[in-house]
């Protein structure tokens, strides 16, 4: 889900790049700080205010969800921006 909104975060990539190489079969998969203040960061940015944008009175508001068994995510969007989503 982080893939689809980085295009709203800032840097996306520089903060990312350490978590995808948690990823890869050469990286044995251990839990360190680094990969805690990277997600932690991504999270914050995420969540924070210059990512959302404020509704206006002009166009229309669209609403994307997607449910499975485990989870519900959907956001609002207007102007091909995002209002508010719920992950």
């Amino acid at each position: 889900m982080v893939g689809y909104y980085s295009r709203f975060v800032q840097n996306f990539s520089k903060v990312a790049t350490s978590l995808t190489n948690l990823t890869t079969k050469t990286t044995k998969y251990e839990w360190t700080n680094k990969w805690k203040e990277a997600f932690q960061q991504l999270k914050n940015r995420l969540t924070s205010g210059p990512v959302l944008a404020l509704p206006t009175n002009s166009g229309n508001f669209i609403v994307y969800s997607d449910a499975s068994k485990n989870r519900l995510c959907c956001e609002l969007m207007q102007n091909n921006r995002v209002i508010a989503y719920a992950p």
